[in-house]
Parts: C-alpha cells; sequence; structure tokens
C-alpha cells in the first residue's frame, strides 16, 4: 500500500480537559515509524475508561503538545521501520500500542513498538478486533497471569457485562473455570448465553452473602467490593483489583483470612495478545459490541461510556 502525498492526518484531540466536549477533530503531524517500529494505518479504535478518565482529568499517562488518546487499534501496516521482522505493509495488525505513554488511537496513523501488535484474526472485523486489546489483555492478565486461573475452579466477576468483564468470563471459561458473574437482570441472558454458569443481581442480591467457597475474584468495580469480596473466597484465593489501589481491602483482614490480594495494571504484551488472538480464531472469544461511531464522534461515545450501563465495548471507526 501507498501513503497519501499529505504528511498531516486526522485525529480528535481534547483541548482541555473536562466534559466530553472539549473532545474537537484535530489536523496533525503523521507520525513516521522509527527503529523496530511500524506505521499503522487505523480502520478502528477502541474507547475504554481509561479514556474517558484521562479526559477528565488529564492526570493518567504521558502526553505531548497536542493529546490524542485511545490505545486500543485494528488497522492496516502502512509502513515499516528499520529491523522490523514480524510485519510488512498491508497486514492486517491489531494492538494495544505504548500504554501508559501516549498512544494516539483516535487519529487516522499510529506508530509503535511492532512487538506491540498481532496480526489480526480472519474470523473476525477490525471493529471487533478494535474492542479487544485493552480489556481482553486486562482480563488475561489478571486472571490467568496475576492469579494463575486453572482448569476446575471457581472464578467471580464483578461488573461481568462490562467491557473488561465479559472478556474476561469468556477466557475463563476457555479455561475451564466454573464462572460466577454479577450483573443486573436485564444482562443475565446475554451472560448465560457467554456461558456463565451462575448469576447475581446485584441491585436485589448481596453477593457477599450468596456465593462462597470461589477461588478467584475479578474486581473491575472497586471501592468497597474488594473488602465485600474477601468472604466469598476459599484459603490461598486471589482477589485481583483493577480500578485503582484505593479499592484494595484491609491487608490485616486478608491475611487472616489467608486471602492473596493485589492491584494489576494491563501491560502492553505480545504473548498476551497471541493468546487473544488464538482464542478469536478458535471461537471462544468474542467482544460485545455495544455501540460503533465515527472518529468524529468520540464525544458521543465518551458520553455513552460514562453512563455506565453498556453492554461490551464502544468502537470508533475511521472511513476506508
Amino acid at each position: 500500500m501507498s501513503l497519501p502525498t499529505t504528511t498531516t492526518m486526522r485525529a480528535v484531540s481534547p483541548r482541555a480537559w473536562g466534559a466530553p466536549d472539549v473532545l474537537v477533530p484535530v489536523e496533525v503531524d503523521r507520525p513516521e515509524p522509527g527503529l523496530t517500529e511500524i506505521l499503522v494505518e487505523v480502520r478502528a479504535a477502541g474507547v475504554n475508561p481509561v479514556d474517558w478518565k484521562t479526559r477528565a482529568a488529564g492526570e493518567f499517562g504521558t502526553w505531548g503538545d497536542t493529546p490524542v488518546l485511545g490505545y486500543d487499534v485494528s488497522g492496516t501496516v502502512a509502513a515499516v521501520g528499520p529491523g522490523v521482522t514480524l510485519f510488512e505493509p498491508g497486514d492486517e495488525v491489531f494492538g494495544m500500542p505504548r500504554f501508559p505513554e501516549q498512544a494516539g488511537g483516535y487519529a487516522e496513523y499510529v506508530t509503535a513498538p511492532a512487538r506491540r501488535f498481532a496480526r489480526k484474526p480472519r474470523n473476525i472485523d477490525h471493529v471487533g478486533a478494535a474492542a479487544l486489546p485493552l480489556a481482553a489483555l486486562t482480563a488475561w492478565q489478571g486472571l490467568i497471569e496475576t492469579a494463575g486461573l486453572r482448569a476446575g475452579q471457581r472464578v467471580l466477576i464483578h461488573a461481568a457485562a462490562g467491557g473488561v468483564g465479559h472478556l474476561a468470563v469468556q477466557i475463563a471459561k476457555a479455561q475451564g473455570a466454573y464462572v460466577i458473574g454479577t450483573a443486573r437482570a436485564d444482562k443475565h441472558d446475554f451472560l448465560r448465553a457467554l456461558g456463565v454458569d451462575e448469576l447475581v443481581d446485584y441491585t436485589a442480591t448481596d453477593f457477599a452473602a450468596a456465593v462462597r467457597d470461589v477461588d478467584v475474584v475479578l474486581d473491575g468495580v472497586g471501592g468497597a467490593y474488594g473488602d465485600r469480596s474477601l468472604p466469598v473466597l476459599r484459603r490461598g484465593g486471589h482477589l485481583v483489583t483493577l480500578p485503582d489501589p484505593g479499592g484494595l481491602p484491609d491487608p490485616d483482614r486478608a491475611r487472616e483470612l489467608g486471602v492473596h490480594t493485589g492491584w494489576t495494571v494491563v501491560e502492553p504484551d505480545r504473548h498476551g495478545m497471541l493468546e487473544i488472538a488464538r482464542l478469536v480464531t478458535e471461537g471462544r472469544l468474542r467482544p460485545e459490541i455495544a455501540a460503533t461511531l465515527p472518529l468524529a464522534q468520540a464525544a458521543k461515545a465518551h458520553e455513552l461510556g460514562e453512563l455506565g450501563r453498556t453492554r461490551g465495548k464502544i468502537v470508533l471507526t475511521l472511513s476506508e
């Protein structure tokens, strides 16, 4: 494929940190791939809570003069830098480049080290692929690598219908685990279809009273959920907290109960991306798309996400 003659590109950037309407279309210089980097023409970009939390406060990540949000991308390799052997122009790839540094997914092009990407599975389109990297890596690293989830174990996934949650459900089922999920009643049919074995409507039932003998808890809610989750765990069990370390339970109580606790932050990881691609190719992992919007409507995408009621992921698309 050939690059356009112009050296600029379309992007969306916050003109200040604040409400969704600070996101505006801009034209910025197109990046060039450096040593071991690839230039990807973005076809779709996933939207994640870290995006709107950053936009609201400007406190996460490392930002240049023109901030461009977005860590999830799927697209086509447009050019390769010196030393790249994994990909060539025309390859379709997806990944979570540079996190937590500025990645710039809300744009026509991104650059990043080649090993931050994997080949896009052929049985998923760019919208679906862009919905996966950050959320699926979060679930994979939390469940498999941090907690060591094994076949036959019991796992409780909070916010099971959310962006991370519904992917965590599928990863846990692929691992052979018994899955319990918390979600509103109107999302139970969706979660049963994904294979959830047991469901708790957190608006009507206290999960801490309804669930016992769990090996792993994946807490995507935070706050008081950490302390409330301790009694449901077996001795030697793992509580993995995702939103922020403020949601970690009292360490003395955790030690008394014999429970391992910790806060984890997702990291770019080619091995994890290859595992995610494998599960997609095998038909065992599929993202739910809550909404698809054009890049210019990034502000609306953030408004939808901040409602906290979406099922699955929101994705921005870029025209061919």
